[in-house]
């Protein structure tokens, strides 16, 4: 149990990295324990994160009764929900990296025999399980938990209201005094955003990939079960060190598809796309785009849940959470139940015991009758995404959509002219350079998606981008498209006025114009000057990869 901090702490040549924890409160008898580190990803940047040292503090309590002697230290976070719109927003994604490589550095660093990481936004989640994966020693997630909604006017209420109330302001239907309402009264605590947006998907997906515990991934942030959670994984984690149960023998090619499903029977986020595709490359384990189209094909949208759906994770919770959505996917063949878990067990025995939903609720949807037949993350290729491209279409906007292009070469131009009532029904608005390397950073464009439903045109007028989306995006709208546009990607020489054709059927995105048009603008295309700033997103920019291989910067 002690494999790697033996080599730390043993001997008399090791008397000056012992003297060195004598000074953070190791005791002897410490020194013949199994080190185990839990990562905190503490931080008042954002409510996601605020309450996570509590979680850290009750974990660590916990290692230390169940024969660990733990170390807490912290990584970074940041908020996309602050940033979003900004040029800050260049640093979202490229805050996944950093985290994963810094508690990867911490803990092989340090000589910890496993590790506990507690993350509660967006970034660090996958961050975490990252790590996890590259480093493969015995390793537990815990998620922070879920925020409780908002209420104005006898109404739940989130951060995704307050950004299309923005829109809802602009377009005069909403007066200024009830846009600082719903500003402070959207997010009343600690928590991660409070519908099926990235935090709340990226819990359920690693849960069912079996590196958190059963129903973990669906509990309040401000609980006791949560406390209790933090308990549970701990013992979990000791039990894992003594059996030596390590990431690699949990996630493979079956417990990545588990998770896949989980994301399209809740109508998760496009984010997940992104993210499942670098966790499965810190294992080692092939996925691409081709598998979510597989899985989707074959899942149905169960989860009337926000961004939408109606109801909020709080809600989901109060029915029992994920556990039981997961029994109905696995008694229907959806899940593989062999895939081991980081309990020591099966998917399948976890499951045992779970409890079905009651009949009377409202927020999952039996299989016969699904909030869409098959999955909502829909891989799109075609001559404008020859490497692929990631639509969200819940179902609710239609199965294709043909309008005029709009073209903006940044985020801000776009919102700018939405809000200024100058993008009409049937445009296609058009964002480029805005991907991995032209960002740099690929931003999410929640601001103008938010924008466009809050102008009430979220039936007629659809977004492509390079770029990605909030968790809390919706309408008709394509992402991740690849290559992209920066790198000479077919984005790059649409014109305003070019008839872009979205269709999830024949699962293309196209642009309407010949072949040879195509060859003679590419021929003339000029890549823009390179926007990137001395530091880390140059850094990031140098070493990133297109998006349709997860935007990772480690191969």
């Amino acid at each position: 149990m002690r494999k790697y901090s033996s080599k730390v702490v043993d001997g008399k040549d090791r008397s000056p990295s012992r003297s060195m924890l004598r000074a953070v409160g190791f005791k002897d008898k410490d020194f013949k324990l199994p080190q185990i580190g839990v990562a905190s990803t503490w931080s008042m940047v954002t409510p996601c994160n605020m309450h996570i040292n509590d979680l850290a503090a009750v974990t660590a309590k916990s290692i230390d009764s169940n024969g660990g002697k733990s170390v807490i230290f912290n990584t970074i976070t940041i908020s996309d929900g602050i940033s979003m719109g900004t040029e800050g927003m260049k640093y979202s994604l490229v805050s996944r990296e950093v985290i994963a490589d810094s508690i990867e550095t911490v803990v092989g660093c340090e000589g910890f025999d496993g590790f506990v990481a507690i993350g509660g936004c967006d970034k660090n989640m996958p961050a975490c399980v990252m790590a996890m994966a590259r480093l493969n020693r015995p390793s537990i997630f815990v998620y922070g938990g879920t925020i409780l909604p908002g209420s104005h006017k006898s109404k739940n209420i989130d951060i995704v209201s307050v950004f299309e109330a923005v829109g809802k302001n602009a377009n005069k239907e909403m007066s200024n005094s009830e846009l600082n309402a719903i500003e402070k009264k959207a997010i009343p605590g600690p928590g991660s955003c409070g519908g099926m947006y990235t935090a709340n998907t990226m819990a359920c997906a690693i849960e069912a990939l079996g590196m958190s515990l059963t129903n973990s991934s669906a509990q309040v942030a401000i609980s006791n079960a949560k406390k209790t959670d933090c308990k549970d994984s701990a013992k979990a984690l000791m039990v894992c060190v003594e059996k030596d149960i390590k990431p690699r023998d949990i996630i493979n090619k079956k417990s990545l598809e588990n998770a896949i499903t989980i994301v399209m029977a809740l109508g998760g986020s496009t984010n997940a796309v992104l993210h499942l595709l670098a966790i499965a490359n810190s294992a080692g384990v092939n996925i691409n785009l081709s598998d979510f189209d597989v899985v989707g094909k074959r899942t149905p949208v169960l989860a009337d849940l926000k961004p939408s759906g109606k109801y909020s994770m709080s809600e989901l919770v109060e029915i029992g959470g994920v556990a039981p959505l997961m029994k109905m996917l696995l008694e229907k063949g959806l899940l593989h139940g062999d895939c081991l878990t980081v309990t020591g067990k099966t998917l399948k025995q976890n499951l045992k015991n779970i409890k079905h939903y009651n009949k009377n609720q409202k927020i999952i949807m039996p299989f016969d009758s699904p909030v869409k037949d098959n999955g909502h993350l829909i891989i799109l290729k075609g001559n404008l995404s020859p490497l692929g491209s990631v639509a969200k279409i819940s179902g609710k906007e239609g199965t294709s959509f043909v309008g005029k292009a709009k073209v903006y070469n940044s985020e801000e131009q776009a919102l700018k002219d939405i809000l200024n009532d100058k993008v009409k029904k049937g445009t296609v608005i058009v964002i480029r350079y805005e991907g991995p390397v032209g960002g740099p950073g690929m931003r999410e464009m929640l601001s103008p998606t938010s924008a466009v439903m809050g102008k009430g045109l979220g039936k007629d007028v659809a977004l492509i981008t390079d770029g990605r989306f909030s968790g809390g995006s919706h309408g008709f709208v394509v992402g991740h498209i690849s290559p992209e546009a920066y790198i000479g990607g077919p984005l790059a020489i649409v014109k305003n006025g070019d008839m872009i054709e979205i269709n999830s059927i024949t699962q293309k995105l196209s642009i309407k114009i010949t072949n040879a048009e195509i060859k003679k603008r590419t021929g003339n295309w000029k890549k823009p000057r390179n926007k990137t700033i001395p530091g880390v997103l140059s850094k990031y920019a140098k070493l990133v990869s297109q998006a349709d291989k997860g935007a990772i910067t480690v191969d």
